[in-house]
């Protein structure tokens, strides 16, 4: 119980600091491709990330859990950008371990129907090393995943605030 409760402290004082959370995906390095089921304007969806790496660029973000601050914070910031991510070609799709119903709600209630949310397994989590603390539970990281199939560009911090900037200015930066 007491090793219990000092993980627990540990990853509170981490969120409350918003000190930066650590990925070992870097840039250069191939992103693994995977499948899963998610939700956009509230309907279910199938999510391939090799056929959406096609269509070019993807920005993939993880993010802890659905409807709290920090990450409902996130989505709307991602929503208001969305017209700059389509103009940069891009698409953008966010991850978290909650359930089905949980990211029909979040997709239409703080995506604003504007881009898809979907399912992040324990395997996903673990090919994108993005596990936040001893759950199942991801970090907040995002990364843009060129049409090719490699890393551009990772930001990993459990601050909100930069990844929507940080991913944006990476995808434009593939366009020159």
């Amino acid at each position: 119980m007491k090793k219990f409760l000092i993980v627990a402290v540990a990853a509170l004082t981490t969120l409350a600091t918003g000190a930066p959370a650590s990925a070992a995906l870097q840039q250069g390095a191939n992103a693994p491709t995977f499948q899963t089921t998610g939700a956009l304007a509230g309907e279910t969806f199938s999510f391939d990330l090799a056929q959406a790496l096609r269509d070019g660029p993807v920005v993939l973000y993880f993010f802890p859990k659905a409807f709290t601050q920090g990450c409902t914070l996130e989505a709307n910031a991602f929503a208001e950008a969305m017209g700059d991510f389509e103009a940069a070609g891009a698409q953008v799709i966010g991850l978290s371990a909650d359930d089905i119903p949980t990211l029909q709600r979040f997709s239409t209630e703080e995506c604003r129907d504007a881009f898809p949310v979907g399912q992040a397994s324990a395997a996903i989590i673990r090919d994108y090393d993005v596990a936040f603390g001893q759950g199942d539970m991801s970090n907040r990281t995002s990364y843009v995943i060129a049409s090719d199939g490699r890393i551009t560009m990772v930001h990993s911090d459990l601050d909100w605030r930069e990844h929507v900037s940080l991913t944006l200015a990476a995808v434009r930066a593939l366009e020159s």
